[in-house]
């Protein structure tokens, strides 16, 4: 969720007398304070010679007198860092400050990823060392009724979230909830599931272990990212994640009812999430 420096952020906007606006800047756009959440005209003021003013919070509401946005003079590690930990500020940093357009890649190399887990489980499964049952699990078709799998259980849990959210939309927010905004914030907060490749690869006798800490680590990024897009308290952010799990659950059940998927020996996608 890092994103780099300057080269990644939304261009601020300079409109005082001698100083050079930002390129690419518009009136039109608007950024958030990192530490009070109020929205901004501006980042930072472009001065001449690259000297650079960052912008302090000055908003009619609740001004909070701190800098708009500390992370764009950061390097991109502590901003991965900081989003790893979790924090309010790196997350409102990378949604909202910043223009990151990877939010579809990342969601179909999360299920790639996913996908590869549980084909390499199935394989894992088969003690049957005959021919044919070789074959059979070698084929292609395996992988992608796996991908497929997942990118309905993906959709199930955003389902159950989004449904929770829009029936408790007047207690989320006082204003309509952007809920194209929050896609995109839970599909960039999926990023955890990319260390399901290294904890496979590298197998050893915790390997199912961290499996679930990489699922628990990604409910706690997804319930990060909703609490900070719609501005709610960690109540409703978590019923949201359990929301989407219990849907999640259901679409399990489904599939080893119908026998589709890998069996009861997938560590971290069954019904035991919770």
């Amino acid at each position: 969720m890092g994103t780099g420096g300057r080269s990644g952020q939304r261009p601020g906007k300079g409109s005082a007398d001698g100083v050079t606006a930002t390129p690419g800047a518009s009136a039109s756009c608007q950024y958030r304070c990192i530490e009070c959440n109020q929205e901004a005209k501006e980042l930072y003021r472009d001065y001449n010679h690259g000297v650079l003013k960052i912008t302090i919070c000055v908003s009619e509401q609740e001004s909070c007198q701190k800098p708009v946005d500390k992370y764009i003079e950061y390097d991109p590690v502590i901003i991965l860092i900081n989003a790893i930990l979790c924090k309010a500020q790196a997350y409102r940093h990378v949604l909202f400050n910043t223009k990151i357009n990877i939010h579809g890649k990342l969601c179909v190399f999360c299920l790639l990823c996913e996908a590869y887990l549980r084909w390499w489980q199935l394989q894992d499964s088969n003690q049957n060392t005959a021919p044919d049952d070789l074959i059979r699990y070698a084929k292609e078709w395996d992988f992608y009724r796996m991908f497929a799998i997942a990118s309905l259980e993906q959709t199930a849990y955003l389902i159950g979230i989004f449904t929770f959210l829009w029936v408790e939309r007047p207690m989320t927010a006082k204003k309509k909830p952007n809920f194209i905004l929050l896609l995109k914030a839970l599909l960039l907060s999926s990023y955890g599931k990319l260390l399901l490749i290294p904890a496979v690869i590298w197998e050893h006798d915790y390997t199912p272990l961290c499996l679930k800490l990489i699922k628990v680590f990604v409910l706690t990024s997804n319930f990060q990212a909703i609490r900070v897009t719609l501005n709610i308290n960690r109540k409703l952010s978590f019923m949201a994640i359990l929301s989407g799990l219990l849907l999640e659950s259901t679409m399990v059940y489904f599939f080893q009812r119908m026998e589709w998927d890998v069996g009861s020996d997938c560590t971290i996608y069954k019904s035991q999430h919770f």
